[in-house]
């Protein structure tokens, strides 16, 4: 998803001149002139503010969380970007409690309202956007053109559908329409606020929005000072990587160490743990006679369950997260050290601080994108890694939709007990959770009725390789993925059971 527009350009560009400041140990001293260094007064012309000072105030709101801070930190605004460097570059242990925050300076832009009269209004006889009102919130103008009052306008929208002309436009808010659970509006101000009552962190509003001004609370700075501290920094890379960058996996890999990582370990390794409980559960459940079972990787699947579908929590599956199962391994191999997650996901960041997930920090894909460029890390220059444990090419296969119960089903055909039911079994996979896709799965917790037996849920369309804070488009990410698969030959028919193992 990342770079798909100009917004994840300009973050990927300020995080990448901060943690280049950070790497010349130049971030306390310099930080406070880097708004005006990224928009200097003379040679360049100021786009989509309204003057050289409102953009240098928006640089400077967008450091606060990728310094892990965000707006409510601030309680003097002369404080200066380096005290906020300063206090993240000796922060251990202190971490917030929202996920996301919304910059407020740069969420100024969006309009307050749904449907307006647009001026190709012809002043009509027939009048259809009156009658169809049932607010009686069309007025008209002298000249016969329509008019909505907005203090009584309840945004039906049944104006909009009747108008011969097209006349009355809808204006969306991006990030409200994004979300599928209704977690973000406008607050007393205008400023969006997002409820964490309700967020269930699919990053979609991130993205969303046109003006980048909803961030997400970064942790790069406490993985790269816990690097210069010489604590042992583990990294645990979700099998969405292979899709990524464009280099090979093990270069890719070997730029990981170069950043400071001391062991890279796959997260498809514990894909191939949570593949074996949840071959297993399914066939214990519906051999009980439960109707269906729907699978449990997806953190923000794990956040619609709990806040908007409890009736579903009897259906999903008791397994682990491939991240909490390599946490495990992790910790099991490297007791003392910090593991740091890097995927494309925000809702892990949720699934961390679950209290059975063993997991320090969080990191992304674009975050990582970023650490490269300003470290200077040229991917196919580094000395290829391998992990000391190679994965079945299915467990990489998590990565895209599909993914799960397909290595579900052929792990399952690995095993003799289960070889002949396999092709008995029918699935659904669901990526892109929209409000329709949520709606049709509340409906199947509520009566337990299901038109197939095994359902993958992943929140973001296409799967993993397309998450909010991924650092390959979905396209370009796909073939990168086929490729890397390709070149993997260990699979579930080649090892048999063990291959769960």
């Amino acid at each position: 998803m990342a770079y798909s527009n100009n917004v994840m350009i300009v973050r990927h560009k300020l995080l990448s001149k901060l943690v280049e400041l950070w790497k010349d140990e130049r971030l306390e001293s310099d930080i406070d002139r880097l708004p005006l260094t990224l928009s200097p007064r003379r040679g360049k012309e100021v786009v989509g503010r309204c003057c050289i000072h409102k953009e240098r105030a928006v640089w400077k709101y967008k450091t606060l969380p990728l310094l892990g801070f965000d707006m409510q930190d601030e309680t003097d605004e002369l404080t200066p970007l380096s005290d906020y460097a300063r206090k993240a570059m000796a922060r251990t242990k202190e971490e917030k409690e929202n996920l996301l925050c919304v910059i407020d300076e740069a969420c100024t832009s969006c309009v307050q309202i749904n449907y307006e009269v647009s001026n190709l209004c012809r002043g009509c006889l027939s009048r259809a956007c009156l009658s169809a009102c049932p607010k009686g919130c069309i007025s008209f103008k002298k000249n016969g053109q329509a008019k909505i009052n907005h203090d009584e306008c309840i945004s039906c929208g049944r104006c909009h559908d009747a108008c011969p002309y097209h006349s009355i436009v809808y204006i969306p808010v991006p990030c409200e329409v994004s979300c599928p659970v209704g977690a973000i509006h406008k607050g007393e101000y205008g400023i969006e606020k997002i409820d964490e009552s309700k967020c269930i962190y699919c990053g979609a509003c991130m993205n969303a929005c046109p003006f980048g001004a909803i961030f997400e609370i970064s942790q790069v700075f406490d993985v790269l000072q816990a690097i210069r501290r010489g604590e042992e920094v583990v990294a645990i890379v979700a099998p969405a990587i292979l899709g990524q960058y464009d280099a090979e996996r093990g270069e890719v890999y070997g730029a990981i160490k170069a950043v400071g990582f001391s062991d890279v370990i796959e997260v498809a390794q514990g894909a191939m743990d949570t593949v074996r409980h949840e071959g297993h559960e399914l066939i214990e459940k519906l051999d009980s006679g439960q109707a269906f079972m729907t699978t449990s990787c997806c953190p923000a699947f794990y956040e619609v369950v709990n806040k908007h579908a409890p009736d579903l929590k009897k259906y999903i599956s008791g397994s682990g997260s491939p991240m909490l199962y390599t946490a495990q391994r992790a910790r099991a191999k490297h007791p003392d050290a910090k593991i740091v997650f890097i995927g494309p996901c925000v809702a892990k960041r949720k699934e961390k601080r679950r209290p059975e997930v063993d997991v320090d920090l969080v990191m992304t894909f674009e975050e990582l994108a970023s650490v490269f460029k300003g470290l200077e890390i040229d991917l196919k220059e580094q000395k290829p890694f391998a992990p000391e444990f190679e994965s079945v090419r299915e467990a990489h296969g998590f990565a895209q939709n599909g993914g799960v119960m397909n290595a579900v089903k052929e792990y399952l055909k690995s095993v003799p007990e289960t070889r002949d039911r396999v092709d008995r079994i029918t699935g659904e996979a669901i990526s892109a959770l929209d409000k329709k896709q949520i709606s049709k799965l509340k409906v199947y917790g509520k009566t337990g009725k299901c038109p197939v037996q095994f359902i993958e849920v992943m929140s973001c369309p296409g799967g993993c390789v397309n998450g909010p804070s991924a650092h390959n488009d979905l396209m370009g990410a796909r073939k990168q993925l086929k490729r890397e698969l390709d070149l993997i030959t260990k699979t579930y028919a080649q090892e048999g059971e063990a291959g769960g193992e």
